[in-house]
């Protein structure tokens, strides 16, 4: 088959390798699209930091070139003997994490931060080729949802924004600010508009400020100033008990912590790519609460993300307006992301294409 592999910082090659093997608890998909993202991208021109290339992992046992790709549907070409509830032919989408389910925090339900936690994609080969192997306990059927391959490729990075927005607390009552609209800004500005309708969405970019309009944000401002953004709060009679700092950037985070008032609940999305310097002292006088957020809890995250695909009555073709072929991955996928010049809410690759087509959101159409 083919396959984007991974060989080295800034050296993915299309190669032809073997298909993948069926595990006993696995599934076999024929993939249909493949999102690629931020980590994607800093895997590949930085890396590998996380890609187990030259020292094996402890978990996966991966050593060595891998094919990249964790935000995939696809259609069950094979079925694990141990696997119930799938059969060959489903659509399913794959959450591409993997918990162990024994840990103390798969007991908790935390299985985002279980001790053996590994990612099809990033530890073990993944979806950028033609046929990728998954566990089946990672995996959900598309069929009820009655979304296209295209746009369940786009369940993984919902339900990170499914994640996010919980690990605020987020209710109707709560006033919301989002700080950074592109990637998971965009899917978590319509999750949080599905909870909350006291909601600001905060960037510089006018077109990413164009989507989130459409993707029902109440209110939009463009600035990367800390005191335009604290003003046009209050102009709005916003009272934000929650602030969500999506852009990653030093400018986005003290855009964040020029509107959270006391008592505020700041939720960092976004990886800031430097330590930071915290004043603890007032954050404790005042009351404020610092919240991480990482991946997903597939078993209440995921659902969530599918229902909220659904049930936007326009299609995901804003976000989503291409497919590329697995040619155009480096130099029309990667690389801008790399530059900071995609166009691209979110990118998709569609391995069995042989050049870019439209992507397909409607079912039936």
């Amino acid at each position: 088959m083919r396959a984007a592999v991974f060989h080295d910082r800034d050296d993915i090659r299309i190669e032809n390798v073997p298909e993948p093997t069926c595990g006993p608890r696995d599934l076999v998909l024929e993939v249909r699209a493949v999102g690629i993202c931020g980590t994607d991208a800093h895997e590949y021109h930085s890396g590998p930091h996380m890609f187990p290339v030259h020292d094996q992992h402890p978990v996966s046992g991966h050593i060595g070139p891998m094919i990249p790709g964790h935000e995939f549907s696809g259609v069950v070409r094979e079925v694990g003997p141990e696997v119930t509830g799938f059969a060959v032919g489903d659509l399913v989408v794959s959450g591409a994490g993997i918990a162990c389910g024994e840990c103390v925090q798969c007991r908790r339900v935390r299985t985002n931060l279980c001790e053996r936690y590994t990612t099809v994609g990033l530890q073990r080969h993944g979806a950028l080729a033609e046929y990728v192997a998954t566990p089946a306990a990672n995996c959900l059927q598309v069929a009820p949802y009655g979304l296209t391959p295209d746009a369940a490729a786009l369940a993984q990075p919902m339900s990170i924004a499914v994640h996010a927005m919980r690990r605020g607390r987020l209710t109707g009552a709560d006033h919301a600010v989002i700080v950074g609209a592109g990637g998971i800004g965009a899917f978590l500005t319509f999750a949080a508009k599905s909870v909350t309708d006291h909601l600001l969405v905060i960037d510089i970019d006018e077109q990413r400020l164009k989507i989130a309009d459409a993707l029902g944000a109440p209110h939009v401002l463009r600035t990367g100033d800390p005191d335009e953004a604290r003003a046009a709060v209050g102009d709005l009679g916003l009272d934000p008990t929650v602030v969500y700092e999506v852009s990653g950037t030093p400018a986005g985070l003290r855009t964040a912590l020029s509107i959270l008032p006391r008592g505020g609940r700041l939720v960092l999305v976004g990886l800031q790519g430097r330590p930071v310097e915290w004043d603890v002292r007032t954050l404790s006088l005042i009351e404020h609460e610092l919240i991480g957020t990482n991946a997903h809890v597939f078993a209440t995250d995921m659902p969530t993300a599918l229902e909220l695909l659904a049930s936007r009555p326009d299609p995901w073709t804003d976000l989503a307006p291409i497919a590329l072929s697995l040619d155009q991955l480096v130099p029309e996928g990667l690389q801008p992301l790399v530059e900071r010049r995609s166009t691209r809410i979110k990118t998709l690759i569609d391995p069995h294409a042989t050049t870019t087509r439209e992507t397909r959101m409607v079912a039936g159409a």
